[in-house]
C-alpha cells in the first residue's frame, strides 16, 4: 500500500500520483495478511504519519506469489475543526503568498522589538497573554501606502453531502483581529475556490482605526458543488503612515452556522458564501 500527501517537497518510492496538486512524497507500508481472505471479510489497518488537516491518496495493491494485482485508490481527508492559534512554529500550514509586496510575521508581546512603532500593534495575543503568539503586518519603513501582505490558510474540502446522502451543515469561519493606529489601512479576508479556474471571492472587509482591543469577526460558509478546493486569504493593507500595523490571531473554521457574540460590538460583519469545507493541502 502506498501513501502519497499532496503537498510534500520530495519523492521517494512508489508511481508519480495525477490530479494532485504541489509536490508529492510517498509512504510506502506492507499489510500482512495470514492465510486466505473470504469474501467479505473486512481488514482493518492504522496509517502512521499523517499530518492534519492534509489530504492523502491510498492506493492498495494486493501483492501474491503471481505477481502485482490491479490498485485500488482512495482520497482520505481530515475533516474535523480546525484552529490556529499561531503557538508553534510552522504557523498550522499557513503560507505566505508570493505576488504581494512584504510578508506577514509571527511575533509575540515578549518578542517585540522595542525600535518598533509605538502607539500601533497588540501588546498581547488574544487571550491577554504577552508570551502567546499572533500575526501582524509591520508597516514601518520601507513600506508604502497601498502595499499588501497576504496570508493564505491550508487549503480545505468538502462535499455537499456526506456518504449517506443528507446535506453537509455550514461551516463557522471566525478570527480575531486588532487594527490600532492613526494609520490603519484595510484588512480583508477572501476565499480562494479552486476549481478549473481560481477565483478569490471577498469575505470580510474592514478599514480604519478600530482601537486598541482585539475583537471578534466571523462569517457562515456553505458547501456547494461548484468547487472542491478552498482557502481563505487575509490581506492586510498598508495606510498613509507608520502607525497602521494589523494583527489577527485564533482562526478557526467549526462546523454549524455561526453563533451570534454575546456583545453586538464584537461582532463586525457576519456574511454567508455558497461554498464548502473539510480540510486538506
Amino acid at each position: 500500500m502506498t501513501v502519497t500527501s499532496s503537498e510534500s517537497t520530495s519523492q521517494s518510492s512508489g508511481d508519480k500520483g495525477t490530479g494532485l496538486a504541489g509536490q508529492q512524497r510517498w509512504w510506502e507500508q506492507e499489510i500482512p495478511v495470514n492465510g486466505m481472505i473470504q469474501k467479505g471479510e473486512l481488514i482493518t489497518y492504522n496509517l502512521s504519519e499523517l499530518i492534519k488537516p492534509e489530504a492523502y491518496e491510498v492506493r492498495l495493491t494486493p501483492i501474491t506469489k503471481f505477481g502485482e494485482g490491479d490498485s485500488t485508490i482512495r482520497m482520505i481527508k481530515y475533516s474535523g475543526n480546525f484552529h490556529c492559534g499561531f503557538e508553534e512554529d510552522p504557523i498550522c500550514m499557513f503560507t505566505q503568498e508570493k505576488s504581494d509586496n512584504f510578508d506577514w510575521t509571527r511575533q509575540s508581546a515578549s518578542t517585540r522589538d522595542t525600535k518598533y512603532t509605538p502607539n500601533t500593534g497588540p501588546t498581547t495575543d488574544r487571550s491577554g497573554s504577552k508570551q502567546g503568539f499572533y500575526m501582524y503586518i509591520e508597516t514601518s519603513r520601507p513600506r508604502l501606502e497601498g502595499e499588501k501582505a497576504r496570508l493564505m490558510t491550508p487549503t480545505f474540502n468538502v462535499a455537499p453531502k456526506n456518504p449517506y446522502g443528507a446535506t453537509n451543515s455550514a461551516y463557522c469561519f471566525s478570527f480575531y483581529y486588532h487594527m490600532y493606529g492613526k494609520h490603519i489601512g484595510t484588512l480583508n479576508a477572501y476565499l480562494r475556490l479552486k476549481g478549473q479556474t481560481t477565483v478569490d471571492s471577498p469575505v470580510w472587509a474592514l478599514s480604519g482605526n478600530q482601537g486598541e482591543h482585539w475583537r471578534l469577526a466571523t462569517a457562515n460558509i456553505h458547501p456547494n458543488t461548484s468547487f472542491q478546493a478552498s482557502a481563505i486569504i487575509f490581506e492586510g493593507i498598508r495606510g498613509p503612515g507608520i502607525e497602521g500595523d494589523i494583527a489577527i490571531d485564533d482562526v478557526s473554521l467549526m462546523e454549524g452556522e455561526c453563533m451570534k457574540a454575546d456583545e453586538p460590538s464584537l461582532l463586525l460583519m457576519e456574511t454567508k458564501k455558497e461554498i464548502g469545507f473539510s480540510a486538506s493541502r
